[in-house]
């Protein structure tokens, strides 16, 4: 299926959202978008004597699955009232990663209410909330992650949902109608679903081993092989590769971390790895044989395969035991000073239509979490092949799977530190 570029339910060769989990934890938000003082005072320095870092005290509650948060709707940030008209002309601002909608979307969403549905595009988290905390930026519709959910609600960037505007929650997995990180879905809905995984050539890949990212660490795929360019995602791989801190993704002890990415140098030194986010076409096109992927990048990698060359060249491994599978997710939030609030709802709502929602994976690959999509519906559908069936995420995925969670400033410091030391050894 090679790429057409004259239909644009198809995305554009060169797709810049893959960008978009370059910092999947958030990196330097705070600094960024919420004012370093007020924050990072309140994190503690403190390092214990075996090598953990402490997360101190936080003005705000960090979520996981083990601290199920209700985040808080404090007096002077109160949800839209009920029944309201959605707002009509002018433009409805939105804040996303580049090209991660389909432009049919946009289009005919605008068209049925009279707007320009425009588009301001960021690369990751510290931007995203650089460009929400501008004096007078006014944008309708932000697309965040659970990892920098509670800064944002702490500094009142976001305003609460108003769920009488959004019926077609009810198709969404039922998990994420009341997530942990936002208990009762307060200010966010999600957008889509992914895991992290490996993927491969099948043509090249005589056998899979257990784990699969055994394959970033072999020899005969030198040259070949690529991480993720994601200081979270190829750490944590190499703790669970490696079984560090029992597996532990968002371990706070600096040994631990150190010893994640001694083992990445290592795997450097062994395949001449490359630091990548393109494994979406680089796979396809066979310049690269195994490559750290999240799983939207390979359900849209039929975009880029030569011609002549079947969906099932490609591959996609993710560990068999859920306990061991890393999942994550973007989630849509109105902003506080959003103009455009109802209308915002009403998109959100849309976005939820499970006909709407296919239609914007099929273009960017990413899943929504509708109860519609499954493996056997994917492969009848032709959105995967049996290559490709670990790529579709599961419900069960979300309760059992790992997530990485929000950190303090001085963990999330900590984890850069050592991904600087793997770029500058690598």
């Amino acid at each position: 299926m090679p790429f057409d570029p004259t239909n644009d339910s198809r995305p554009p060769l060169l797709r810049p959202q893959l960008h978009r989990r370059d910092v999947l934890r958030g990196g330097a938000v705070v600094a960024a978008g919420l004012g370093a003082a007020p924050l990072l005072a309140a994190c503690s320095d403190d390092t214990p004597s075996n090598g953990s870092t402490s997360p101190g005290d936080l003005p705000y509650e960090l979520s996981s699955p083990e601290n199920r948060v209700e985040q808080p709707i404090p007096d002077d940030n109160q949800p839209i009232a009920d029944g309201l008209e959605p707002e009509t002309g002018g433009v409805l601002k939105i804040l996303n990663y580049a090209d991660y909608m389909a432009p049919g979307v946009m289009r005919d969403f605008g068209d049925e209410f009279d707007v320009e549905v425009e588009v301001t595009p960021y690369n990751n988290y510290d931007q995203m909330i650089a460009k929400l905390d501008e004096s007078g930026a006014e944008y309708d519709l932000v697309f965040p992650g659970p990892t920098v959910l509670s800064k944002m609600i702490y500094a009142q960037l976001l305003q609460p949902l108003n769920h009488s505007y959004l019926p077609n929650m009810g198709n969404l997995w039922p998990e994420y109608q009341d997530p942990w990180y936002d208990v009762g879905a307060r200010y966010t809905i999600p957008y889509t679903v992914y895991t992290t995984g490996i993927g491969y050539r099948t043509d090249q890949v005589s056998e899979v081993p257990e784990p699969g990212y055994d394959m970033l660490w072999d020899p005969q795929y030198s040259g070949r092989t690529a991480l993720l360019d994601d200081y979270a995602e190829a750490i944590s791989m190499s703790i669970l590769r490696n079984d560090l801190d029992g597996g532990n993704i968002n371990t706070t002890d600096q040994a631990v971390v150190a010893a994640a990415v001694d083992s990445l140098i290592e795997a450097a030194a062994e395949t001449n790895i490359k630091v990548s986010i393109t494994g979406y076409r680089s796979i396809p096109e066979d310049e690269y044989t195994v490559a750290q992927v999240w799983s939207g990048d390979m359900l849209a990698s039929r975009w880029y395969l030569p011609k002549d060359v079947p969906f099932s060249v490609v591959g996609y491994w993710t560990a068999e035991d859920i306990s061991k599978r890393v999942i994550g997710n973007d989630c849509m939030c109105v902003p506080k000073a959003a103009t455009k609030p109802v209308l915002a709802h009403t998109f959100i709502n849309r976005l939820l239509d499970t006909e709407i929602a296919e239609q914007n994976f099929n273009w960017n690959g990413y899943q929504p979490p509708l109860t519609k999509i499954s493996v056997e519906y994917a492969l009848q559908k032709g959105y995967i092949v049996d290559s490709l069936s670990a790529a579709i995420v599961q419900r069960e995925d979300f309760e059992n799977g790992l997530v990485g969670v929000e950190q303090p400033p001085t963990v999330e410091a900590m984890w850069r530190n050592e991904w600087a030391r793997f770029k500058a050894g690598a």
